[in-house]
């Protein structure tokens, strides 16, 4: 069965029935999706400014990352979702090929090598396989009748796999699991029957015990264990969820002011500027800037489910749904961990912490549900 079973086309007799296209569609360009991204990106850059302790070079080098971002998003939404499809198989080797470059030749920080240097400038490979990964898992199952028999869940859970395992090794328990959740949303969307979830559910009951034993590190159970019980190692490993939470609650409804948390101020609060961001909001801004962060997210994911559910071909909605509920993930595991309800397992809250190349991939990504939206337009009556 060929790819072109699963697309839906407009008849060619019916083109004088579109409507004339607007500047903005010409440009490829969903204006809802900008214009969310421009308040987040812009409401981010206010919040790592306090977070980084009033440090121009933190804001300065986000600000540069951010317009790169944008650059590399407008840049992908002209591309044709058919050449990605096509290549998306040399993008996945290409993927898995800096992963192994980064295992042999790799810079390292904190014990972890993660990362690629190349002319005094430093990347990690890993997040470009945020983007790779739900493209190629998207490839595959997008040309092959639906739902996804047997067969293709085992080929859709060896793509996914290998990525991961690669990660897992340098270590980066965060990314790997990230990236095993972008692959799995997009073999959700392309309709997997419940009997496969439930089954994979129950082996990862079965399997609790022998990852606890033989695959998690020392420091990996040691935050599992703190998220249980963080008063339990006040000064070692509980300490960043306990100034957390502290920050948090001591923000109430409106917060201390810009610029006026003593938690982040007085550096009791570690990784303020990245993992730890949205306490530093809490405290200063209270529940409503916490709420109007939350609102701002909402309404770019909603975006996103939605030109997921207008998606033309099987390709495109799976890609797309995978995008934007990957976005939802990072969203949600972050604020859990941040308030205790998840381990901390080291990951940014999008587009408001401070990093680079993550900042990059996330607009990467809304410049290919950019894309997608473009191709939904153009087959509107």
């Amino acid at each position: 069965m060929v790819q072109q079973d699963f697309q839906r086309r407009m008849p060619e007799a019916s083109r004088d029935l579109r409507k004339p296209m607007g500047f903005w569609q010409r440009i490829h360009v969903d204006t809802p999706l900008l214009f969310s991204l421009l308040v987040l990106t812009a409401f981010g850059l206010i919040v790592l400014y306090s977070a980084s302790g009033a440090d121009k070079h933190y804001v300065q080098r986000q600000s540069v990352f951010i317009c790169l971002g944008y650059v590399v998003m407008f840049t992908i939404a002209q591309f044709k979702m058919s050449f990605l499809q096509r290549w998306a198989p040399w993008f996945y080797v290409a993927g898995l090929g800096l992963l192994v470059l980064v295992l042999v030749m790799g810079t390292g920080a904190k014990g972890a090598q993660r990362w690629l240097s190349v002319g005094g400038f430093r990347f990690q490979p890993s997040e470009a396989l945020k983007l790779a990964v739900p493209i190629m898992v998207a490839s595959y199952l997008g040309v092959r009748a639906l739902p996804p028999s047997f067969k293709h869940v085992l080929v859709t859970l060896c793509i996914i796999t290998v990525p991961m395992v690669l990660i897992l090794k340098q270590p980066d328990l965060g990314t790997s699991l990230l990236i095993a959740a972008s692959g799995l949303i997009g073999l959700f969307f392309a309709g997997l029957r419940w009997r496969y979830i439930f089954g994979a559910g129950l082996l990862g009951v079965l399997g609790s015990w022998p990852m606890w034993q033989f695959v998690l590190r020392d420091y990996q159970k040691q935050r599992i264990l703190t998220m249980f019980n963080p008063e339990a190692d006040k000064l070692g490993a509980g300490w960043n969820i306990i100034q957390s939470k502290t920050a948090i609650g001591s923000g109430g409804l409106n917060g201390k002011g810009w610029m006026n948390g003593t938690q982040s101020q007085l550096n009791f609060l570690p990784e303020s500027h990245t993992d730890f961001i949205i306490a530093v909001l809490a405290e200063e801004f209270g529940l409503f800037g916490a709420l109007m962060l939350l609102l701002i997210y909402m309404v770019v994911i909603g975006r996103g489910m939605l030109i997921a559910i207008r998606a033309q071909t099987s390709f495109n909605r799976i890609l797309a749904g995978s995008i934007t509920f990957t976005f939802f993930v990072y969203v949600f595991v972050n604020i859990g961990m941040v308030s205790g309800l998840l381990p901390v397992v080291g990951v940014p809250l999008p587009l408001v912490s401070h990093g680079g190349t993550a900042i990059v991939t996330l607009l990467a990504g809304f410049g290919l549900l950019m894309a997608i939206s473009t191709e939904n337009r153009k087959v509107s009556i």
